[in-house]
């Protein structure tokens, strides 16, 4: 692992493009979530497929050559200063490979955020562009229309970054300790069905792993963990940071899973860190160093995460 290049931070009057590389947008949600990149006096574009649902896969935000067409179009679009995905859901996967990624990495850094399925575009972006990237809410998603500790942590994030160097979880020790590592990670199952892909991660060794899912039972959360111990992706990660599990069953009965599949490692482990699929979900940068500390329960960045 090591560092990736950072962004350059957002300014009044920037442009933001706002594309759904995985599952279908509501209309409604979308210009909710508009209004709020307004109203941060943002120049927020839409591009042209995030309203199409694909005709018999209605899990799709329409074709895959349209999604990543959107995608790939606002990223070299010299007018645009960052890229922010609609939603997650399902479907990045399938417009990965459709991606242009010299014709991406020639268009030169710049913001990208989204979380969820996104996990796999969050990985694409640091091992085919090298480049810093935002785990951070959906664009026409609830919590960023919704939640006001959601919208003013990205916001602080994007325009002044310096201000959350630390980012503090509520989150307890499940392991002692701290680490230091690059920070990498997203949906554990994401990060699961990733594996062996040509634009995956080969593993977290020297990482920070911030890690978290929604809607997946204890069993399959077990699975997922012991499909990455077995084929060595864990191996030499420095710290886990556990987020939310949304729809998991109860905690009480997941806790154990995580102890047994993780607890073995002998790095820092926190549970409860306040990011992911959960109301008022911090944002969390990729690809760059920081210290974790599970006692404390917080993440501090060695530089701001964006320039």
């Amino acid at each position: 692992m090591k560092e990736l290049v950072r962004p350059s931070r957002l300014a009044v009057g920037a442009r933001v493009a706002v594309v759904a590389p995985s599952g279908p947008v509501l209309e409604e949600r979308l210009q909710a979530g508009l209004d709020v990149l307004r109203g941060w006096d943002l120049d927020p574009v839409v591009g042209p497929h995030v309203l199409d649902r694909h005709g018999e896969l209605g899990y799709l935000a329409g074709a895959d050559a349209d999604r990543a067409a959107d995608l790939q179009n606002a990223w070299c679009d010299p007018s645009v200063d960052a890229v922010l995905c609609a939603r997650g859901g399902y479907g990045a996967q399938r417009m990965v490979d459709l991606l242009d990624w010299e014709a991406m990495r020639a268009a030169g850094p710049k913001v990208f955020v989204g979380f969820s399925d996104i996990t796999v575009l969050h990985q694409a972006f640091a091992t085919r562009l090298g480049l810093v990237t935002l785990h951070g809410p959906a664009a026409a998603g609830v919590d960023f229309i919704k939640n006001a500790r959601a919208q003013e942590h990205l916001k602080a994030t994007l325009f002044a970054p310096e201000s959350v160097r630390t980012i503090p979880s509520g989150g307890t020790a499940l392991v002692p300790g701290r680490a230091r590592g690059i920070t990498l990670g997203g949906c554990l199952s994401m990060l699961a069905s990733d594996l062996g892909t040509p634009h995956a991660h080969s593993g977290a060794r020297g990482g920070l792993l911030l890690v978290e899912d929604v809607g997946e039972q204890a069993y399959r959360i077990d699975r997922m963990l012991t499909q990455l111990l077995r084929t060595g992706w864990l191996d030499g990660v420095t710290g886990i940071a556990l987020g939310s599990w949304d729809g998991c069953g109860p905690y009480d009965a997941l806790r154990p899973v995580l102890v047994d599949r993780l607890g073995g490692l002998g790095v820092p482990v926190v549970e409860g860190f306040g990011f992911g699929h959960c109301e008022g979900a911090s944002t969390v940068p990729f690809g760059v160093m920081a210290e974790l500390d599970a006692d404390a329960g917080t993440l501090t960045l060695d530089e701001p995460v964006l320039r």
